[in-house]
């Protein structure tokens, strides 16, 4: 699917207007060789912890992008070489993390798209704490499960509906 966030933002000014589409703040950084990519959202939400991380990618992705809601922190990275290169070979979209992730260099080599607050070379603990498949907010936006996360050089929008 080819797209353009400013593009959808324009033909959809109403849907921004009534709070149906969202723009994320302009706090994440790009990482692996999609730079663009949307889909359905799965959400987890954890905190410093990438057990249900793990265990999600390891699932088949069917075209979902991975939303993450690690409270923002940027004390351990909830995202590492490894784990997108699950995402890339289970068929995900890409992963949007309200967090940090590691080793970039391996996961620009991945075919897939993600977008994190930062690199943080510590890798997270591994306790098995989260929730799966819930409302999470990230920077400020609520996302739900099935909602369409469409994200390119320019942002990161999320919608109630397929755009």
């Amino acid at each position: 699917m080819t797209f353009a966030t400013c593009d959808l933002c324009d033909a959809h000014e109403d849907k921004l207007a009534a709070g149906t589409l969202h723009v994320l703040p302009p706090i994440f950084a790009s990482f692996g060789r999609k730079q663009s990519f949307c889909g359905p959202a799965r959400t987890l939400k954890v905190f410093e912890d990438n057990v249900l991380v793990r265990a999600t990618l390891e699932t088949p992705g069917q075209g979902h992008v991975l939303v993450v809601d690690g409270g923002g922190s940027l004390r351990c990275a909830l995202v590492g070489g490894n784990l997108a290169q699950l995402a890339q070979d289970n068929g995900w979209a890409g992963i949007l993390v309200n967090g940090c992730v590691r080793d970039a260099a391996e996961l620009n080599a991945c075919e897939v798209g993600i977008r994190a607050l930062a690199t943080h070379p510590q890798r997270s603990f591994r306790k098995g704490a989260g929730d799966a498949d819930i409302k999470v907010g990230i920077a400020g936006v609520a996302v739900y499960p099935g909602d369409w996360i469409y994200a390119d050089v320019d942002g990161v929008l999320v919608s109630r509906s397929a755009l």
